[in-house]
């Protein structure tokens, strides 16, 4: 008998900490992914960045809402095992797709992904929310790092733009950027392997360092909602913008541009 892809301690810990490991949960799609990396690279979306400050060295790539239009992702992304296991741990009866995400750091690249929470940046709110991170290469120290229980703060963070570091919106009411490890937060981070899947929740604070390592950090974040999830209004411009989507707050996320996957 085959075994559940998520098991009750997975849920237990997601709805606790924000944050859990899932060995293999992508593990069939390794090979997609990777030539859907490629030709996202080859052939960038309007939202593509290159993400680096003066004296940094390497390249920091990143780019997302690209399955429309990038077969590979739109394949992964509509996987009822994904789906299912989504909604298993947001215990949630159905499940909306959000986006997908491509971040790519090359050998020697020194930025970090600062710490952050998605959440503040989206135009969307609810407790029904599931980021999945997955390594297209091994990982050790650009693994993604999350601070357990920060899903569950009563402030946001406040959304900055990563490169430059200015503010996305007026700070008044978020919590300015921690730093965890100096504060002594309880930072989780894994050793991966390609195909795993750290699934964390929107709110909860995350980062990864910059790849030091002599091979490549490539990774696919599939985001998504569930059940109670909301258009909420910003008090300036989303990331991703959705420019045009029409849409009110309190509103279930419009279904032709968000399709239900469950």
């Amino acid at each position: 008998m085959a075994q559940p892809l998520i098991s009750g301690q997975d849920i237990t810990s997601y709805q606790r900490d924000g944050v859990v490991l899932i060995r293999g949960l992508f593990s069939q799609h390794v090979e997609t992914l990777r030539a859907g990396v490629e030709r996202n690279m080859a052939e960038p979306g309007p939202f593509a960045s290159e993400n680096q400050r003066g004296g940094e060295t390497g390249r920091f790539f990143d780019d997302y809402c690209n399955w429309q239009r990038i077969p590979e992702f739109e394949q992964v992304a509509r996987d009822p095992a994904i789906a299912s296991a989504a909604a298993t741990l947001m215990g949630s009866e159905r499940v909306q797709l959000f986006h997908d995400h491509v971040l790519v750091k090359e050998p020697g690249t020194s930025m970090a992904t600062p710490w952050h929470q998605d959440a503040p940046y989206y135009f969307v709110e609810g407790q029904h929310t599931v980021s999945f991170w997955v390594p297209l290469d091994p990982v050790r120290e650009a693994s993604l790092r999350c601070v357990a229980g920060s899903h569950l703060w009563e402030k946001d963070v406040l959304p900055t733009r990563w490169a430059r570091g200015d503010a996305f919106f007026d700070p008044a009411p978020y919590m300015p950027v921690p730093d965890p490890e100096a504060e002594g937060m309880p930072v989780t981070e894994y050793q991966m392997q390609p195909g795993d899947a750290v699934a964390f929740h929107f709110r909860t604070l995350h980062g990864a360092r910059g790849n030091s390592a002599g091979s490549r950090r490539r990774a696919f974040s599939l985001r998504l909602v569930g059940d109670d999830a909301r258009y909420v209004a910003r008090p300036g411009p989303t990331s991703p913008p959705f420019p045009g989507h029409d849409m009110a707050p309190g509103q279930v996320l419009r279904e032709d541009w968000f399709p239900f996957l469950q």
